[in-house]
């Protein structure tokens, strides 16, 4: 049974400032002593560090489309079990998704799933009785769903606040819990994929000052009370136990600033199956961390440090050694983009890489890639089985020059999947809880490839 307190921070649209009073509301509980748990609704890496720098926590992400309704409930129970209070962010606009004709993917689906009050966060920097009509085709745009507030951001002062005030109590049911004004010192700096990382932008005075914004334009404690009053118990599905008796093998993930784009649940799934996780830097490191079984190079910003990626030698010619040596890799997005021959960045340099695949990755002005894609492989191998579906995202501003023939296609077309020796790069996403197996048979082979690989006398593994 789930009983935590619960809130869906929810937006009209993208860009009203969801994850800024998210974050806000999750640091100003989280100070008044809360156990709070964050989760982002959808794929996204980025806000989840926000959240995490917020409250201490680590944020969960839930998905209605890559991950099935019983999954996202365990995901939600597991993490927040021990909480005081639960505050999921939501994905775009409330209703946007996956379609135009129903809610799957969407922030709405999600709060229906948990059960959830909705605040809806509106920009009401160009508006006032115009709000009202706004909010109640929200209210009444989907029956089941509990919209119940409103968040007013980028308001223009007092009488601003007045008028919207009441417009909303003249026509609408939902609460208006809060007038926040424009503050420039809680700005988010973006990038191409969106916010920078929370460890660039996120101070601890841009916080403290977030805090301050929230708790004195936001009733804090009307808030909270709305979590404990109309959160009811929500009956799960005990999921299945995986875990083995102990760690089969050491696998290595990268992780430093151009990698770190990872679902937690990936990691913690890996864990499940045997798996003793070691992070190590392709940046900074000059070797692969001792006895290890296997590589997983999630994404994030390789363009953005492709010179000292480059630079590294002794971490290029480590990970060529490991492969070539049969040991299973696994490269998304950043990291498959790392494994081919050079990222050429906008003005055409090239920086070469790890050359595993022969091809370059070359970035572009324009996204080259944006949504969710469901791969299908083309046959058995690796930790693939033959027609078997996953789940996964792709959000990305390069694309590969035409990979060779002769270089085996693990996904079906249109879907970017490639395999040399026990290495598989794709520019897709994956989640691994959409095909448990995947991760399973990963974990396996590493741990094949390492016992033999010691079986060899070799007495330091690569």
């Amino acid at each position: 049974m789930i009983h935590t307190p619960r809130i869906v921070i929810a937006g009209t649209h993208s860009g009203v400032g969801k994850t800024s009073i998210a974050t806000a509301l999750m640091a100003a509980f989280a100070r008044r002593g809360l156990r709070v748990q964050p989760f982002k609704i959808g794929p996204d890496f980025i806000d989840p560090g926000f959240h995490q720098a917020a409250c201490g926590r680590v944020s969960r992400n839930l998905d209605g489309w890559m991950l099935s309704q019983d999954a996202n409930l365990q995901i939600f129970e597991r993490a927040s079990a021990d909480a005081d209070l639960a505050i999921v962010e939501g994905v775009m606009g409330l209703f946007d998704g996956r379609s135009a004709s129903a809610d799957q993917g969407s922030t709405a689906e999600m709060a229906k799933c948990l059960r959830a009050p909705v605040l809806l966060v509106v920009d009401a920097s160009a508006m006032a009785r115009s709000a009202a009509a706004l909010v109640h085709g929200f209210e009444t745009f989907d029956a089941d769903l509990e919209l119940a507030g409103v968040l007013f951001n980028r308001i223009g002062g007092a009488r601003h606040a007045d008028l919207l005030r009441e417009s909303v109590a003249a026509y609408c049911r939902s609460t208006a819990f809060g007038f926040l004004p424009r503050n420039e010192k809680i700005a988010l700096p973006g990038r191409h994929l969106g916010l920078t990382m929370a460890a660039e932008a996120l101070t601890p005075e841009c916080l403290s000052e977030m805090v301050a914004w929230v708790e004195s334009h936001i009733d804090l404690d009307a808030l909270l009370a709305l979590a404990h009053d109309r959160s009811p118990a929500l009956t799960t599905w005990p999921a299945p136990q995986v875990r083995p008796a102990g760690s089969k093998v050491r696998i290595a993930v990268a992780r430093d600033s151009a990698f770190c784009f990872y679902y937690q649940d990936n990691l913690d799934l890996l864990t499940e199956f045997g798996a003793q996780l070691v992070e190590f830097s392709p940046m900074s490191d000059r070797e692969l961390p001792p006895e290890i079984g296997g590589i997983y190079l999630g994404g994030g910003y390789p363009e953005l440090h492709a010179v000292q990626l480059s630079e590294n030698r002794a971490m290029i010619k480590a990970i060529r050694r490991f492969a070539r040596a049969g040991a299973p890799m696994y490269a998304e997005c950043g990291g498959f983009m790392y494994l081919t021959e050079a990222v050429v960045d906008l003005d055409g340099s090239e920086h070469p890489m790890a050359g595993l695949f022969p091809t370059r990755a070359r970035m572009q002005s324009r996204l080259a890639a944006l949504g969710y894609i469901q791969p299908e492989s083309v046959d058995a191998g690796l930790w693939l089985k033959s027609g078997e579906a996953l789940r996964g995202h792709q959000f990305r501003y390069s694309a590969i020059d035409a990979m060779p023939s002769e270089v085996c296609r693990v996904y079906q077309s249109p879907a970017e999947g490639y395999r040399i020796h026990s290495v598989l790069g794709s520019y897709i996403h994956l989640h691994f809880l959409s095909c448990p197996g995947f991760a399973e048979r990963f974990v396996d082979h590493c741990a094949q490839w390492h016992a033999q690989w010691c079986a060899m006398a070799h007495t330091d593994v690569i």
